[in-house]
């Protein structure tokens, strides 16, 4: 299968050197220092899992690409329109793409784009960096969960979406796909939400903040009001999805970090208006109170743009 990878960062990156070490035509899309490394000496994989993969087809322009089979959109969620815009070139009569963003609007903002037909919805359970330009950590996968997850919006699985599981299985890269689209993404908008929320305020990886009973109780009234958010616009999330999702936690890598935590470090813009913003401005519309989320929203927007706005 011949695959792109928009936004060849530490998920993007790392899904694609497994698939290319599956044997598929696989090329990544990045940009300034991590671009030209990726040219010059490939994509290293290191931490839980080593990989090097070399030779593979690297730019920051997608008409260099050409059409692909599938597309894997990975950008941060304040590039997904632009980026949508940026792919057209990579799109054939049956190319889809399949987004494993962390917010619960993507695939739809990416729809809106390129339409409806092509957009897949996804998620992804595992932390990945850029530790240095052309290296990216892997720390470990959740517990319990697959790599990767997708379906169709509002329609779940499909052969496309099936036969694509079945190639990044066969690569190493765990898949599933879902029935229940809708409700996959927002368990994993409860947990991104949550751990982004609780992780970037403290500025402590996920170890730290669920072993001290203070940052905990952040922690879980986060993913608490996320998923009450979710059931006020429909969703179908079963009862125990709070203590689920905490337990993912609990059983995740502790020296995780989320990707808002590492943004804030390093002094980059966040993706704050699609996690802890989406959840106050959909708590406000719908009457759910989100005060965790708000207080976290206030004090982390000072930031959002990068430590140059400050």
């Amino acid at each position: 299968m011949r695959i792109a990878v928009m936004g060849a960062g530490g998920m993007g990156g790392y899904l694609g050197a497994k698939l290319a070490r599956g044997g598929h035509d696989v090329a990544l899309i990045a940009r300034g220092a991590h671009l030209e490394a990726l040219r010059r000496r490939g994509l290293r994989i290191s931490g839980a899992e080593s990989l090097e993969v070399s030779g593979l087809q690297a730019t920051d322009r997608p008409a260099e690409i050409g059409a692909v089979d599938t597309v894997l959109f990975c950008v941060k969620l304040y590039d997904t329109e632009a980026a949508a815009e940026l792919i057209r070139p990579l799109l054939g009569q049956d190319t889809f793409v399949v987004t494993v963003q962390n917010g619960v609007e993507s695939a739809a903002r990416i729809a809106a784009v390129i339409g409806p037909e092509r957009a897949l919805a996804g998620a992804a359970y595992f932390p990945a960096n850029i530790v240095a330009p052309g290296e990216i950590a892997w720390l470990g996968r959740m517990a319990g969960k697959p790599l990767i997850a997708f379906g169709e919006p509002g329609g779940g699985s499909s052969p496309r979406a099936r036969e694509f599981a079945r190639i990044c299985n066969a690569a190493g890269v765990e898949a599933a796909v879902f029935e229940d689209t809708e409700r996959m993404i927002w368990e994993k908008f409860c947990l991104i939400a949550g751990s982004s929320a609780a992780t970037a305020l403290t500025r402590l990886p996920v170890g730290p903040v669920r072993s001290d009973p203070d940052s905990r109780w952040m922690l879980a009234r986060a993913i608490d009001e996320a998923a009450a958010v979710g059931r006020a616009l429909g969703v179908q999330l079963p009862d125990e999805v709070e203590e689920r999702v905490l337990g993912l936690l609990d059983a995740s890598p502790a020296n995780g970090k989320t990707s808002q935590l590492v943004d804030l470090e390093r002094g980059r813009r966040l993706e704050l208006e699609w996690l802890s913003g989406t959840v106050v401005r959909l708590g406000s519309k719908h009457g759910v109170p989100t005060p965790v989320h708000h207080t976290v929203y206030a004090a982390l927007k000072p930031y959002a743009h990068g430590t140059d706005s400050v």
